[in-house]
């Protein structure tokens, strides 16, 4: 491995030492040639006026697109309906049943404590906006995946030409499916669900594939072997095999879901994610987080219950008789029932004004605190804004000007050189033509701006990272402190996340930055605790007999054996690193992500969707770059 490594370092030398010099005596210049640039402005905005031209004339739209946002509209507001009608109490009640009956009672009283803080903030009507809305894409999303999973697990022609279609949608950034979906369908709860439906789906898709692809041969052969057909063998061994896959890809559809329900909110979703949206915009940090809470607790609620269905279903009895008796569904069904009905009469369908507490006022208080004693001036350490303005001057800017400084082809060499030392020329060749076609798009400069905010926030997260990492691997009582606050911020839809960084750092790249690493610090924690905790018991205790102290034994055996789970907490830490990157766009981040929030409010389509074609070959560069030995190794299993 080793000689091989030295061996593509030569080659590079010797193609490097040829090429430069030819490259630089034709194109000495740093920024992208205009002549290798193709304008899509004309194409795009002759797009974008037909769409609009004909959005309420042309056939296509009347009785296609029409029927579906028709659709969508009716399920939408028939689900919002059934929660009205319900009531607060009702809701609530559902909540915690559906909880006992899939994970017990301390589950249900979290569900039940939640909802009524949804309440308790306020946020009751906004809640059931969202709920309502996260019902129809979830159902959507997993008949969707489920139909393009299906496909996939069962064919190879299928899997093949599927990949890359859900690889380029799942490093494309939330934000960049708002715009096309809001040119066909306009401002509102159709565009919202659809774009959630098409962001949501990819996971479903992926896990449905998986678990009928590693479906037991020894039990499919035994199916086969008494002569059941193909559907049989569906039916009864490849699907009941993939049932913890399936409930993961409902798990991951939901958590995803929910935050591009939030992120919707951009384009008239409404809910807690519209509440939370026009908070920012007119940085009330008070009325953010009192829409925020209740977000997180939907998304925690929602994950511990769908998470505790997948490990039920390993159990025995009595527990798969919890979760399947359809006897102790009747009764959670009868009691929601009648504790609703008690509210109608009762007369207590809305959730009193008298049971509202005002935390807005109290957290603006403690913000503008804040703001005077912490944001600038402090003796000694310095505000958080002057530790935001440091970390702009001394990092990104250099970083940026480092990185718009260097010749194009001098970019594109360097990424060509780390892809194939950590894979082989076809991943070199892919992260080249990706980063390629962002100069032929014509947005190099504002993509290389990007890239520099993700460097930097990717070197932070990963510092961070490994650290806490390394951490809770070597001590139990960390892991069980941590676990708690991963689990919250794992769960918190991105748009949450600049709530905070702009009550501490106001508005600005460094504020982007800041939510990007906090945003993915908890997956590159969990993924380094455990690549380390997995790392091989018997070459650990040959460490130790042979006196290797416990800074010896992570240096020399466990970071080497982990280097695996380390390359994907990198390259998860760069995914998620972008996609908040991107949003912070809405707080001052500028590049790429300024150019989606200007499309989206202007109805730009030129502008929007370059940048979101921009987005999405940075990501797969970056993915690239970071993960593809990996990936490589998984897909050849």
């Amino acid at each position: 491995m080793r000689n091989r490594a030295l061996g593509k370092l030569l080659l590079l030398a010797v193609v490097a030492a040829v090429l430069i010099p030819i490259v630089n005596a034709k194109w000495a210049s740093g920024s992208w040639p205009h002549a290798l640039t193709v304008d899509l402005t004309g194409p795009l905005g002759k797009t974008s006026d037909w769409i609009i031209d004909n959005r309420d004339s042309h056939p296509l739209f009347l009785y296609f697109f029409g029927h579906i946002s028709n659709a969508v509209v009716i399920c939408v507001r028939g689900v919002y309906l059934v929660l009205l009608a319900a009531g607060w109490a009702g809701v609530t009640a559902a909540a915690g049943l559906i909880a006992w009956r899939v994970a017990g009672l301390k589950l249900a009283a979290a569900a039940t404590a939640a909802f009524l803080a949804c309440g308790l903030l306020g946020m009751w009507v906004p809640t059931m906006q969202t709920l309502a809305l996260m019902i129809v894409a979830v159902l959507a999303s997993v008949v969707l995946g489920a139909v393009l999973g299906l496909a996939a697990g069962l064919s190879d022609r299928t899997n093949r030409a599927l990949r890359p279609v859900l690889d380029t949608m799942q490093v494309l950034p939330a934000f960049a499916y708002l715009l096309p979906v809001v040119l066909v369908f306009g401002i509102g709860v159709p565009a919202a669900v659809l774009a959630t439906v098409v962001y949501a789906a990819p996971p479903m898709a992926r896990l449905t594939a998986l678990g009928l692809r590693e479906a037991d041969g020894g039990v499919m052969e035994a199916v086969a072997s008494l002569g059941a057909t193909a559907r049989q063998r569906l039916l009864t061994a490849r699907l009941p095999l993939a049932r913890k896959q399936l409930l993961l890809g409902l798990n991951q559809t939901i958590m995803m879901a929910l935050s591009m329900a939030v992120i919707a909110s951009v384009i008239g979703a409404g809910g807690l994610g519209d509440r939370v949206y026009q908070a920012l915009a007119s940085v009330d940090v008070g009325a953010a987080l009192a829409a925020g809470i209740p977000i997180v607790l939907l998304a925690v609620i929602l994950d511990r219950t769908t998470a505790a269905a997948g490990e039920r279903l390993g159990a025995a009895e009595p527990d798969g008789r919890r979760l399947h008796g359809l006897s102790g569904w009747g009764v959670a069904a009868l009691v929601t029932i009648a504790v609703a009905l008690a509210a109608r009469f009762a007369g207590r369908i809305d959730w009193p004004d008298t049971w509202i507490v005002n935390i807005a006022d109290p957290v603006n208080n403690a913000v503008d605190w804040m703001t005077s004693h912490l944001y600038s001036g402090v003796p000694y350490i310095g505000g958080t804004a002057d530790w935001a303005g440091h970390f702009t001057t001394w990092v990104l800017d250099p970083v940026r000007d480092g990185l718009q400084g260097m010749p194009w082809w001098a970019v594109l060499l360097v990424v060509a050189a780390l892809a194939w030392l950590i894979g082989t020329w076809r991943t070199a060749l892919t992260a080249v033509l990706a980063m390629a076609a962002i100069g032929v798009l014509g947005v190099w400069k504002p993509s290389l701006d990007t890239l520099s905010q993700v460097l930097a926030a990717v070197a932070v997260t990963l510092v961070i990272g490994f650290a806490v990492g390394i951490a809770a691997a070597r001590s139990e009582r960390v892991e069980l402190l941590l676990r708690p606050v991963l689990d919250v911020f794992q769960t918190m839809p991105q748009f949450v996340y600049l709530i905070p960084v702009v009550a501490l750092f106001g508005v600005g790249r460094a504020p982007a930055v800041a939510a990007a690493v906090v945003y993915a610090l908890p997956a590159v924690i969990r993924i380094t605790t455990q690549g380390l905790r997995q790392v091989n018991g018997a070459a650990m205790e040959s460490a130790r007999s042979m006196g290797a102290t416990s800074g010896q034994q992570l240096r020399q055996v466990q970071l080497p054996l982990a280097r695996p789970a380390l390359l994907l907490a990198v390259n998860q830490g760069v995914v998620l690193v972008l996609a908040v990157v991107i949003i912070g766009g809405l707080v001052g981040g500028g590049a790429l992500g300024y150019d989606v929030v200007f499309g989206l409010a202007q109805g730009d389509l030129a502008t929007g969707l370059v940048a979101g074609a921009a987005i999405v070959c940075l990501g797969l560069m970056l993915d690239r770059v970071t993960q593809p030995t990996e990936r490589r190794a998984k897909k050849g299993a």
